[in-house]
C-alpha cells in the first residue's frame, strides 16, 4: 500500500491516508495563496496553467520572459511553406512598452495570473492616490507614476479596477464612461446646435475636452475615457 499525504494549507497540519495507489492530475494546479503580509490575508486561488498558443486572443494575459503582458492585437498566420505561426502585439504591464512577438503553432505558452478587484479612489495623500476596498476597509497606495495620465478622469468616489499580478499592483482600470463638471469654457451662443462645431472646455478634473458650442459653465458632460472624447449631456 502506497501512503499519500494531503495537508491544510492554512494550518500547515499533515492529514494522512492510505491509497492504494498514487493518482496524478492533468487539471491546473490550485493553491490558496495571500499577497500581502501588511493586510489580513484573504486566501485566493492561484491558477497554475499554460496555455497554447492556439488559444490567443485579444485581452489574453500571458506571462513571457518573467513579466506579465495583455495581448492586444493576434494574427494566426497558415503560409504556404513552413509552419503555422501565431502573431502578436503585446503590451507589457510593468513598464508600458509593446512589441511584436510570433508563437509558433500549438506551442505552450504560460498564462499570467492577473487578477483584478474593484477598489474605490478616496483621497490623494500627497502623491499618493488612495484606493479603498469598501468591503474590508483595506487601502491600496498608488504613485503618481502609476497612475499617469488617468488623473485627468479620476475624481474621488469613482469605482476602479486594480489589476494584480504575484501580489503587485500593474495596472487599473477607469470606468469607461464618466461624469464630470465643466468649470471653464467659453460662453455657449444663441442658436448653437451640437453639429455646430466644437470649442475646448476645461473639466473638474483638470482635463481639456473639445465640447459642442452650446454647452457651458457648469453643465456635467459624459466623456469616453478611452479617447477622451465627450460623449453627451449627463
Amino acid at each position: 500500500m502506497a501512503a499519500t499525504a494531503a495537508f491544510n494549507v492554512l494550518s500547515a497540519t499533515p492529514i494522512f491516508r492510505l491509497s492504494s495507489a498514487l493518482q496524478f492530475s492533468s487539471k491546473p494546479l490550485l493553491l490558496p495563496v495571500c499577497f500581502s503580509p501588511r493586510t489580513p490575508c484573504r486566501p485566493r486561488i492561484l491558477r497554475i496553467y499554460a496555455l497554447s498558443s492556439n488559444d490567443i486572443k485579444v485581452g489574453t494575459n500571458l506571462e513571457v520572459d518573467g513579466a506579465p503582458w495583455r495581448v492586444l492585437e493576434f494574427l494566426h498566420v497558415k503560409p504556404g511553406k513552413g509552419a503555422a505561426f501565431v502573431r502578436t502585439k503585446m503590451r507589457n504591464y510593468i513598464t508600458g512598452n509593446t512589441v511584436e512577438k510570433t508563437f509558433r503553432a500549438g506551442s505552450t505558452i504560460d498564462e499570467a495570473d492577473v487578477f483584478k478587484e474593484t477598489k474605490q479612489f478616496t483621497y490623494k495623500d500627497g502623491s499618493q492616490y488612495v484606493f479603498m476596498d469598501l468591503n474590508t476597509f483595506e487601502e491600496t497606495r498608488l504613485n503618481e507614476a502609476d497612475v499617469g495620465g488617468k488623473t485627468k478622469w479620476l475624481k474621488e468616489g469613482m469605482d476602479c479596477n486594480l489589476l494584480f499580478w504575484n501580489g503587485k499592483v500593474i495596472d487599473f482600470e477607469l470606468p469607461i464612461t464618466v461624469q464630470l463638471a465643466v468649470v471653464d469654457v467659453d460662453p455657449g451662443l444663441k442658436g448653437d446646435t451640437a453639429s455646430g462645431g466644437s470649442k475646448p472646455a476645461t473639466l473638474d478634473t483638470g482635463a481639456v475636452v473639445n465640447v459642442p458650442l452650446f454647452i457651458n459653465i457648469g453643465d456635467q458632460i459624459l466623456v469616453d475615457t478611452r479617447t477622451g472624447q465627450y460623449m453627451s449631456r449627463a
